[in-house]
């Protein structure tokens, strides 16, 4: 990828240039798994069929995959299809997260259930390693009779959780309040599906029936627009190659992107009305008091 670099630049400065750059896949342009993905664990789990890749959990193990490379704003996306009929127990997982301790992290996980109650989509954002943010609410349809597409999409202004391109969630930069926000480490994509009957469903009271096994969850069509960080250098050299500057206009620096438009904003107000269930910013029982951003995001 080239860039404009003025001949004062010196060349290692250059070289950290070069280090980031826009992924290959771009918007309505998916791609196949092993383009983008690599297995992590459990590769015996995985089914391949065509252009759908399936992940299998038993009683002896669940599966994950991870992106080939590190991503710092853009949008990812998968279509996913989840587990059918009797899914208590279980949590699939669509995510970014980069590395260590103070980590920044974007989540969904999906909560089973028994058969004929509805999963639970959890989202959650770590900031510098610290969670504890966690929305559910009950999708508009049943998201294991098809496939339905799960975005993230990221910029310094926000990040914005979208199921088949409706938002569900907003996390904003409230940096100048003093709010951290995530936006100086490059992240991997991750997606997985394990045994989490110790929380997963009706917080634990519902365990696996692994009369039902193996559950499935079926994928196709990812797709990421993002900016590519395949070398680890310093967060603020990140940012700077990935933000809009050296005469580089990225699609997620444009200013209709830095909040929602009047349409999504309705969007995200029926989908809170509608389909919430759990409010970590209301839950006064287990926070005292109230999370700092929850007074300024858009809820």
């Amino acid at each position: 990828m080239a860039f404009e670099v003025s001949i004062a630049m010196s060349m290692a400065s250059l070289l950290l240039v070069l280090s980031c750059g826009t992924a290959m896949v771009g918007p309505g342009s998916s791609a196949n798994f092993d383009e983008l993905f690599r297995p992590s664990w459990a590769l015996d789990h995985f089914i391949y069929q065509g252009d759908l890749l399936e992940l299998k959990l038993d009683n002896h193990s669940g599966a994950g995959f991870e992106s080939k490379s590190k991503y710092l704003f853009g949008k990812v996306t998968a279509q996913i299809k989840l587990v059918e009929g009797d899914s208590a127990g279980t949590v699939t997982a669509f995510y970014m997260s980069s590395d260590g301790p103070a980590h920044n992290e974007f989540d969904f996980e999906f909560l089973g259930n028994v058969t004929g109650e509805p999963y639970l989509l959890q989202t959650n954002v770590y900031v510098n390693g610290v969670g504890n943010r966690e929305e559910r609410l009950n999708l508009w349809f049943d998201p294991t009779k098809g496939f339905h597409s799960y975005s993230i999409l990221w910029n310094q202004r926000q990040v914005l959780f979208l199921v088949d391109e409706t938002p569900i969630r907003v996390h904003t930069n409230l940096e100048h309040k003093g709010i951290p926000f995530p936006k100086d480490q490059a992240m991997g994509v991750y997606s997985s599906i394990w045994n989490a009957d110790d929380w997963a469903t009706q917080g634990g009271r519902v365990k696996t029936d692994w009369s039902h096994a193996p559950f499935i969850a079926s994928y196709k069509a990812f797709e990421i627009d993002a900016c590519e960080c395949p070398v680890p250098t310093a967060a603020v050299d990140n940012v700077k190659r990935c933000s809009s500057s050296w005469g580089k206009q990225y699609w997620w620096d444009k200013p209709s992107l830095s909040e929602l438009t009047l349409h999504q904003t309705h969007q995200l107000l029926w989908v809170r009305a509608k389909h919430l269930v759990y409010d970590y910013c209301t839950d006064t029982a287990r926070f005292v008091v109230t999370p700092v951003e929850c007074d300024n995001h858009r809820r």
